[in-house]
């Protein structure tokens, strides 16, 4: 069984472009959301995967991801996936011995930044950056997944935060 362990925090400031690798344009969409599980197709660069992942509210989820043919992953995305698609770029930035993933959204999820750390144990100790803020990762507005029902965009200003 694959296993997902990851933290997700909002970023406060750019303050990590400083340090950041040169960042990758995902676009993503979801063929299926239930209550036990999403099941996305991404296309990242030259890449495209199909994913399952558990619904699960936790740092912990049981995640399974393949490789797809790159021109049937974009139909997917074109013609079957549930708009609005996730688009973002994904930045990689080394900190405290670790890759933290800072994803920058566009389209209908801009003004969106998130930052993610992927953990071996759900109590391991990391340091945080001076530019990550409160931690996201078990409210469900903040997945993926959640962002194609109810985009950044719609969001209450007070939300926002």
């Amino acid at each position: 069984m694959g296993t997902e362990i990851e933290r997700k925090f909002l970023v406060t400031s750019d303050d990590w472009r400083a340090e950041a690798r040169a960042g990758a344009f995902y676009r993503q969409g979801y063929l299926s959301s239930v209550e036990s599980c999403s099941i996305r197709v991404r296309v990242s660069d030259k890449r495209a995967f199909l994913n399952i992942k558990s619904a699960t509210l936790s740092v912990t989820r049981t995640e399974y991801e393949y490789p797809l043919p790159l021109e049937d992953a974009r139909e997917i995305l074109d013609h079957l996936c549930a708009g609005p698609l996730i688009e973002k770029t994904r930045y990689f930035v080394p900190h405290g011995g670790f890759e933290w993933e800072v994803d920058v959204f566009e389209g209908d999820n801009q003004g969106l930044v998130v930052a993610e750390i992927e953990l071996e144990s759900a109590d391991q100790a990391f340091d945080k950056p001076a530019w990550v803020g409160n931690e996201v990762s078990e409210d469900a507005r903040y997945y993926n997944v959640c962002l194609t029902k109810h985009p950044f965009k719609d969001w209450p200003g007070d939300d926002k935060r």
